[in-house]
């Protein structure tokens, strides 16, 4: 095995030998993609990373995906899944269970193929955060490298930047449940409703951007700074956005915050 100089990459490839057969769950995000890349740099182990798509996460976010493995020359599988029973409500500990039932899935998927090692990309930020997964992951023995070599946030996007990772400044992302309020009965047609909004407002150059939905109401939330570009544009996101079958449009003036729909 090859050690890296820096002290914090040497303690990561150390979590792994050559007899390792290791399965990734891969979001395609900074975090997962980092990992990706520094356990495939490591001679020995094999690695499979492996997506689940639900119809709360974002296609383009599965396509992605896609086509990080493939760039970085990893094999990838995908795993289509439905809306668990014990979400369907959107409790408060959706992302318990959510966690819960996604990675029992993979664990099984790990042993029907004979992985020895199933890791994620949890990182050493998340544990300040309320972040209700991770204790799921820790009930099931999901290892986290990134979190145990002690990376942050911060670090992880700059050395995947300086490896030349093209995704190193993707905004963070969440499933499209966290657009709904809780303990509603989640529908499909709304998932994608959101999914296409936000991918549009994304592309129309407003990254980062979350559409929450209330009933008939799209809260948009954002960066302030991009408040501007939001009102300049109006009328075709006011356009495209009716055209989904959405009645109001908002734009919420204390802009972009993490878990706003848990304090509903």
């Amino acid at each position: 095995m090859k050690k890296n100089p820096n002290k914090k990459i040497a303690t990561l490839q150390g979590q792994f030998t050559d007899i390792d057969k290791i399965l990734l769950a891969f979001s395609g995000g900074v975090d997962s993609t980092f990992l990706l890349y520094l356990i495939n740099s490591i001679d020995g182990p094999e690695l499979e990373a492996l997506t689940i798509k639900t119809p709360y996460i974002p296609q383009w976010e599965v396509d992605e995906a896609v086509s990080i493995c493939s760039d970085i020359g990893v094999a990838h599988k995908i795993l289509n899944m439905g809306i668990p029973d014990s979400i369907i409500n959107n409790p408060a500990d959706r992302c318990y269970l959510c966690k819960k039932m996604l990675f029992t899935r993979i664990r099984e998927y790990a042993r029907e193929y004979g992985f020895n090692k199933i890791v994620d990309g949890s990182n050493a930020d998340d544990i300040g955060e309320y972040r209700p997964g991770i204790r799921a992951l820790k009930e099931l023995e999901i290892k986290s490298p990134l979190l145990e070599a002690g990376f942050t946030k911060k670090e992880i996007r700059m050395h995947s930047r300086e490896v030349g990772l093209k995704i190193w400044d993707k905004p963070a992302y969440a499933c499209l449940l966290t657009r709904l309020p809780h303990n509603i009965l989640v529908d499909k047609e709304d998932l994608k409703t959101i999914e296409l909004g936000e991918k549009y407002l994304h592309e129309a150059g407003f990254p980062g951007l979350r559409m929450r939905m209330h009933g008939e109401i799209a809260r948009l939330e954002c960066d302030p700074a991009c408040f501007e570009g939001i009102i300049n544009n109006r009328i075709k996101i006011i356009s495209y956005l009716k055209n989904l079958g959405i009645k109001y449009i908002t734009i919420d003036i204390e802009g972009y915050r993490t878990g706003s729909m848990n304090l509903i």
